[in-house]
């Protein structure tokens, strides 16, 4: 769970309210904090889950939450009544009554799964696919289109050489995602890291000839930036090697999986390919890589709020929007989820802006610009993202949940001291000084410039080569002030200060443009009337029928100049 933007999206989840973060911290076999190289605008948590653990976990809370009705079995239709959704329609006969359906069916919807020569029907390896929903909203005139994504082969661990493999050991002091008082991990358990080769790739290539995906059986468009190992080697035909992450899937499982070796190859030349790479020569598979095509539904077809322009009370969430991992599952679910319920309870939707979250960018980007293959979150994505940092989650996005009911008081009491903590020892910072004759000999030793005249700590925290841990040993006051504040509200503190221009500026930016984002747009105008704009301007803006001037000037093919005619047009 997590990663490079995910992680900022987990956590954007747990304060929200949502478990993810929570079930993360109990079934994690391992945490690493990416990018830390880098500013702490890249930094994403990361965390290696025992699988089985993880289930349990999700079971465990889900049979315990008051309210929740469980019924397991599949949904072969929807009621529907007036335009509405009023229900669906179970294979064992049994029909459920509802006010709002969310659809969360993943990669199941007509799934076929591709090994080689060999497919059938399904929607993960042992479990059948779900026919006849996609049918029914194709003729309630929602467009459906198809996608492809794929699975690594699992190894058995007992056949893996490890010596021959790079060691990838968790943070010498692991965090953890949720800000709810779950505990660190204590004691982890190492990943690896190999490489194919040069003979691997002649391995693969001698196999495309019978590849689903070269052949042309695959139809569905696969996710550019987590490709197939066979794709991987045909787009980048320079490279002499792809690194691999070789990751335990439980505490006391012995399967393995090989991250990027994502596959729908033969098994013969999976297993022949994989012996060719150092450490796996007497490597045995429990499960061999495969490809999924799946029906998904463009996501220009919804709403802010997720829900379908086409079928009053359904929404729509996780794959089926044309989105792939777990976390950009997880926040549309929870989404969905909490549109829903308001609006059933006849309450204001909730709908998270892009200069407000991660889920805000993602929801937009969606809505939007639709997909033309498999969707992820990278921090590029995000115009606002010193704001949007994994460490500010729960202070950005905790008081707005709380204030519909999801995030409960616990949990804003816990904002309310960490943000008490933080202003304790910024008005610390801000009102310790220190004079050049005192700074002196310290400054010296920590490798930074003397000071010229009387100066602030959190004036000389701007420079670079210097942190407040580091600062304690310079002031008292500051020594004392952080033997009361734990270590997450230090470093927020220390961001905060560091970044300071940074974060108004992007503040300011987006404010700015929060006076043309808003503008709203006619449901029912026909763009065909303003000639001013270009023709593919007019039939996006026809076909998509934006709610507001925000909306409309992130749709693919809507220019700047194509932006200013509608703001001259109805900005008034």
């Amino acid at each position: 769970m997590g990663g490079v933007a995910k992680g900022q999206i987990v956590r954007e989840i747990d304060a929200l309210g949502g478990w993810s973060g929570i079930i993360t911290d109990r079934s994690a076999l391992q945490f690493r904090m990416l990018n830390r190289s880098k500013g702490p605008a890249m930094w994403s948590p990361r965390a290696q889950c025992d699988r089985m653990l993880f289930s349990h976990n999700w079971r465990q809370v889900l049979e315990n939450t008051p309210g929740l009705s469980l019924w397991q079995d599949e949904v072969v239709a929807l009621q529907v009544d007036g335009g509405a959704v009023a229900g669906v329609v179970t294979r064992m006969g049994h029909t459920v009554p509802a006010t709002a359906v969310v659809l969360t069916s993943g990669t199941f919807l007509n799934g076929t799964i591709y090994v080689g020569e060999q497919s059938w029907s399904g929607g993960r390896v042992g479990e059948a696919s779900a026919v006849g929903l996609s049918d029914q909203l194709r003729e309630l005139g929602i467009e459906v289109r198809r996608l492809k994504t794929g699975t690594p082969v699992r190894v058995d661990g007992r056949t893996i050489d490890f010596s021959k493999l790079t060691e990838q050991p968790g943070d010498e002091h692991p965090g953890k995602f949720s800000f709810a008082n779950t505990e660190p991990l204590r004691v982890q358990r190492p990943c690896y890291l190999a490489n194919t080769n040069l003979r691997t790739h002649d391995i693969l290539r001698a196999g495309f000839s019978r590849s689903p995906m070269f052949t042309g059986r695959i139809k569905g468009r696969g996710p550019r930036y987590c490709p197939s190992i066979e794709d991987k080697i045909d787009r980048f035909a320079d490279k002499d090697h792809h690194q691999l992450f070789v990751e335990p899937e439980g505490w006391h499982s012995q399967s393995w999986y090989l991250n990027g070796f994502s596959s729908s190859l033969p098994l013969d030349v999976q297993l022949n390919a994989l012996h060719s790479i150092e450490g796996f020569g007497q490597a045995q598979i429990f499960k061999p890589g495969y490809a999924i095509e799946y029906d998904y539904f463009p996501p220009t077809q919804l709403a802010y709020t997720l829900e379908s322009s086409h079928l009053e009370n359904l929404y729509f969430a996780g794959q089926v929007n044309g989105t792939t991992g777990y976390e950009e599952a997880a926040c549309q679910g929870l989404m969905a989820g909490v549109n829903a319920a308001l609006k059933v309870r006849g309450r204001a939707p909730f709908v998270l802006s892009r200069s407000q979250a991660y889920i805000g960018v993602l929801i937009d980007d969606l809505v939007t610009k639709g997909v033309d293959e498999p969707y992820r979150m990278f921090t590029s994505r995000a115009e606002y993202r010193i704001t949007l940092r994994q460490d500010s989650a729960d202070l950005r996005l905790t008081p707005l949940s709380h204030a519909i009911g999801l995030a409960d008081d616990e949990r804003m009491r816990r904002v309310g001291e960490r943000q008490r903590q933080m202003d304790a020892l910024r008005a610390t910072m801000d009102g310790t000084a220190v004079t050049p004759a005192e700074a002196a000999d310290w400054l010296s030793v920590h490798g930074s410039a003397p000071l010229m005249q009387r100066a602030t700590l959190s004036s000389l925290l701007l420079r670079p080569e210097l942190s407040i841990d580091t600062m304690a040993g310079l002031s008292p006051v500051l020594c004392d002030a952080l033997k009361a504040v734990p270590a997450d509200v230090v470093q927020e503190v220390e961001t905060t200060i560091k970044y300071a221009r940074y974060i108004e500026k992007e503040r300011e930016v987006a404010e700015r443009m929060l006076k043309f984002e808003n503008i709203p747009l006619p449901v029912d105008f026909d763009y065909f009337q303003l000639s001013a704009l270009s023709y593919e301007s007019r039939e996006k803006l026809n076909r998509q029928h934006p709610a507001t001037l925000g909306q409309a000037s992130r749709i693919s093919g809507v220019s700047p100049a194509d932006v200013s005619v509608l703001l001259l047009t109805f900005g008034k």
